[in-house]
């Protein structure tokens, strides 16, 4: 562990160490070896540390077969190197991984909710418990706790032990090594195993926001936030509640009100317009009708139109079929250099509208189907849609012969 110095010290932001080797990894990847590092790499949940190593970029950092290597940009071309941490994202992850281990200590002491998982993302953090439910009330207490042992400023200690020592401390879950124990410990709060980077007060996490929880199998997911991700997403939050206000010219504790007020009358227009749409449709089918072409054993209603949908023609054919029995409708759209067609009967004619579409859907290289009394199809503009209007009527004369 000597060469680790983010154990000795996480606040290490910069240092120097000799260059032990450097190397290319089997998908072709620049990597150094230093004798000793500050870079955390991936590890118990923790992202990896990123900075500088002699001016050159540190992209990911990797425990590979006991030995921490730096991937890089490029090759470092000195013996000698000079490292120096992102800070700012060093210390997130000391916030977020420090909160982490106060709320699930907090979860565990309050109501016995035990923490099976934990994750580190960019922007939120995730701990799954194992439970099945969680009330907002008790969601509200354990934030409350969580927030309580920040401010009162307790000292984050860490300790090696040997697998003898470790009955000596109230540990929330056994340490998944045998060896190289460290322990991170909150006094009189929460005793854990763990090797990640921690700050050396609970104060410096700075607050514990519990954003939203949702069920992943048998367990709970608690999406959280710890430190300046808690400004971050009240920003974030603030802006949309500001601009929502300007909206919905509301203030801020009325905007739900204003909000279901907007929700319900919309309702209520996409109502109307939906019957001004079956109104409409109702005298579509009537002017259609009355257009309809007598033939030896019915009237045939025929139709091209553009950009009209399949919902709406489906419609248009039914209700003109409900109106007439003794009616052969064949409604055709033509929309993005494709071909949609309808066809539908009433209950007079004994033509099948399931032949005449399977004859009609080579002609358009299209998939469809349907019934003897309703059918429908589509495929690609091969034909124009009055084509395709003539070869569903020149095949109904033929069926009907």
């Amino acid at each position: 562990m000597d060469n680790k110095l983010y154990y000795k010290d996480s606040y290490i932001k910069s240092f120097s160490a000799n260059l032990l080797r450097q190397d290319k990894d089997e998908q072709g990847k620049w990597y150094a070896v230093l004798e000793e590092t500050a870079f955390y790499p991936t590890g118990g949940g923790q992202p990896h540390d990123t900075g500088i190593l002699n001016g050159v970029k540190v992209i990911e950092v990797e425990e590979v077969e006991g030995e921490i290597r730096h991937y890089l940009e490029e090759p470092v071309k000195e013996s000698l190197i000079l490292g120096e941490v992102d800070w700012d994202r060093r210390f997130d992850h000391m916030q977020q991984h420090a909160g982490q281990h106060i709320l699930s200590a907090a979860f565990e002491e309050l109501f016995g909710f035990t923490t099976v998982s934990f994750h580190l993302g960019k922007e939120l953090i995730t701990i799954d418990l194992d439970i099945e439910e969680l009330t907002e009330q008790q969601a509200q207490k354990v934030e409350e706790l969580a927030n309580q042992i920040i401010m009162e400023n307790r000292p984050i200690d860490t300790i090696w032990v040997t697998a003898n020592e470790l009955s000596e401390y109230p540990l929330r879950k056994q340490p998944s090594v045998t060896e190289d124990i460290r322990l991170v410990i909150i006094p009189e709060f929460d005793y854990n195993g763990c090797g990640g980077t921690h700050p050396y007060t609970t104060a410096e996490v700075g607050a514990i926001k519990i954003l939203d929880w949702e069920r992943q199998r048998k367990r709970i997911r608690i999406h959280f936030v710890c430190g300046s991700r808690v400004l971050a997403q009240l920003h974030q939050k603030q802006n949309a509640i500001k601009k929502l206000s300007q909206l919905l010219n509301a203030p801020e504790q009325d905007l739900d009100t204003a909000a279901k007020r907007l929700i319900d009358n919309g309702r209520e227009l996409e109502k109307s317009l939906e019957d001004l749409r079956e109104e409409l449709i109702g005298y579509e089918a009537i002017e259609l009708l009355e257009k309809a072409v007598p033939s030896d054993r019915g009237k045939i209603v025929g139709k091209v139109f553009q950009n009209r949908s399949v919902q709406e023609l489906q419609k248009l054919a039914r209700t003109i079929t409900n109106q007439s029995e003794e009616v052969i409708v064949f409604l055709v759209n033509e929309a993005d250099e494709k071909l949609q067609f309808v066809c539908s009967r009433g209950t007079i004619p004994t033509i099948s509208m399931k032949q005449i579409t399977g004859a009609l859907l080579p002609l358009i290289n299209g998939k469809g189907g349907g019934s003897d009394l309703f059918s429908q199809g589509g495929g690609e503009a091969l034909l124009t849609g009055e084509q395709l209007l003539l070869q569903a009527l020149e095949l109904t004369k033929q069926e009907i012969k």
